[in-house]
């Protein structure tokens, strides 16, 4: 059991909509962290997945069965199979408000993010509220240095595989994972792209991990059309197991890269698609820079509070930064990302913060000390850069 940091802000949003949709992949923890959330208050939970609690709940007329628990917080998992129940939530919460009955609220968990955005929209517009809840991050684990925080680089963010008893159960466990979502998750959700196809899609995309996706390349790999790759990016998307980092695009007289870059999000999931069975093994490999960049990534942006927006920026002449973090107009935080114990910054670095403007430059790299290398530039842990976005996150509030 890990106290997860989305949790105050689960209880923040329930507190003053009606409806929280709490979205992320499948096993990453939502229900866990939901029935965490019910011991304080009373509640009820519905898988939808679960023959018994469709019966219950009656998807004909759900407003009969939810009206006899308007008191409580109900819980609703894989709500993205059932998108016709939206407009029932809507009915429930209206009436509700017209005639000041009952106080309960609704959290809504889902494995498919666009989607479940788009028929929530139509329905709920203004009725709900959404967070993502993503792998651990390094605050979340039992000690969030050395050793630990290797780990969690190694074998991911997903709570089953980084609490494993060894690296070779948290591979199967992996390997488990992206068997079980290709063969039968994204089934379920009315794909249907070969499981084989897919996992070689996949697979491409945690070999060209932060890159600019080559379409034509991969298109021609696949032996399919451009349009298509950019129909299973989407899906890879919308289910929250890939992220686009979009690029830094201010008013610079300068030649930039304009198109994002691919991350699969989760670390773990990236070694077990490239058969890298431990941190032994990934310290030999291609892939470890990159790996090391996008876990780094992807912890970091979970960690970034409301109003603050990642980038990345780069110059056909090479000046490049690997995480921009704009917090409103004024504080622009620059990150260059190195999984070296012994990291310089580059030139191209220092240039491209001229470009953007840097409040703050850091070097975040693969050890635990912090320290200053000159009055602008501090090099930093993971664990230390997250601390520090926390505290100008209580800082601004």
């Amino acid at each position: 059991m890990y106290t997860r940091e989305l949790e105050k802000k689960v209880i923040n949003g329930l507190s003053h909509a009606p409806a929280v949709a709490l979205l992320g992949p499948r096993q990453v923890g939502k229900t866990t962290l939901a029935l965490q959330i019910v011991k304080k208050q009373p509640s009820i939970y519905l898988d939808l997945e679960n023959p018994e609690h469709l019966h219950r709940l009656g998807l004909e007329t759900p407003a009969h069965y939810l009206d006899l628990h308007a008191d409580k917080l109900v819980i609703i998992d894989e709500i993205q199979f059932y998108p016709n129940l939206f407009r029932s939530l809507r009915g429930v919460i209206d009436e509700r408000r017209r005639e000041k009955r009952g106080n309960g609220r609704f959290l809504l968990l889902g494995s498919a993010s666009n989607k479940l955005l788009k028929q929530a929209a139509e329905s709920l517009a203004g009725r709900i509220h959404y967070l993502e809840l993503m792998g651990l991050n390094p605050l979340e684990i039992e000690k969030p240095s050395g050793k630990a925080v290797q780990q969690l680089w190694m074998r991911g963010g997903f709570p089953d595989s980084y609490a494993a008893a060894d690296d070779e159960k948290s591979h199967i466990w992996r390997q488990d994972f992206i068997r079980t979502y290709l063969e039968r998750d994204i089934p379920q959700l009315g794909s249907s792209i070969p499981a084989a196809t897919l996992r070689r899609f996949w697979t491409m995309l945690a070999n060209t991990q932060g890159e600019v996706l080559n379409y034509s390349k991969i298109a021609d790999s696949l032996g399919v059309k451009g349009v298509t790759i950019r129909r299973y990016l989407d899906l890879m998307i919308d289910l929250l197991l890939v992220r686009k980092l979009e690029p830094w695009h201010r008013n610079v007289k300068k030649r930039l890269v304009k198109s994002a870059r691919v991350y699969v999000k989760d670390s773990g999931i990236v070694h077990a698609l490239l058969q890298i069975p431990n941190y032994e093994a990934l310290l030999g490999h291609q892939i470890v820079g990159k790996s090391w960049e996008g876990f780094v990534i992807e912890t970091v942006l979970n960690a970034l509070p409301d109003g603050a927006y990642p980038f990345f920026y780069r110059t056909s002449a090479g000046a490049e930064i690997d995480l921009v973090i704009q917090f409103g107009q004024d504080e622009c935080w620059a990150v260059e990302i190195k999984a070296s114990r012994t990291p310089h910054p580059t030139k191209g670095f220092h240039l491209a913060c001229e470009d953007v403007k840097a409040t703050q430059k850091f070097v975040l790299y693969s050890g635990e000390e912090t320290f200053p290398i000159s009055q602008n530039t501090t090099i930093v842990s993971l664990a230390d850069l997250i601390r520090r976005i926390s505290n100008a996150q209580k800082n601004a509030g």
